[in-house]
């Protein structure tokens, strides 16, 4: 078999290759969605929606049959990870799902992205505030590593002669 490679074959395997590492959410939590925010929900009455919602770990609450998250929800970015360059953030929410997921790991401000349908609502307080939260009966707990800090330093080129002083 004789396989001659033209420039048309050689764009197209480019293509598919690149469209391919686009691809970039994690299995678990592709999918369609409603694209409401937890802020929405809690305004209107959107139980029975789908939903991807995911932020900062507030609190987690293991329960005899399930563990409940109480979160700071924010925008999720191309891969479905928290988005967190700024103070954008979507309301509160809870997630539950059956099993124990251990405190320990899930710590305060770790991200985690949840999939799951709007249950119903329940109202707690924050310090003195009576809050409501929409309740996500999750499918999916996707939890993101740890994000690593990085210091870039950036130092000037030294003056060449040809540079001069300005």
């Amino acid at each position: 078999m004789n396989i001659r490679l033209t420039p048309r074959l050689v764009l197209l395997a480019a293509s598919v290759g690149l469209l391919a590492a686009c691809a970039t959410q994690p299995q678990p939590l592709q999918g369609a969605f409603n694209p409401i925010t937890p802020a929405d929900a809690t305004a209107n009455d959107s139980t029975g929606a789908t939903v991807r919602w995911g932020g900062r770990v507030v609190e987690v609450d293991p329960q005899a049959n399930r563990t409940c998250f109480v979160m700071i929800s924010t925008r999720l970015g191309s891969s479905g990870r928290p988005y967190w360059a700024n103070d954008d953030i979507g309301g509160r929410f809870l997630a539950c799902r059956t099993g124990f997921y251990d405190p320990a790991l899930f710590e305060k401000n770790r991200e985690v992205t949840f999939t799951g349908r709007i249950s119903g609502y329940e109202n707690r307080r924050i310090g003195q505030y009576d809050y409501r939260f929409p309740i996500v009966d999750a499918e999916v707990v996707y939890l993101w590593p740890v994000r690593e800090q990085v210091d870039v330093v950036m130092t000037r080129p030294a003056p060449w002669p040809w540079w001069g002083w300005w």
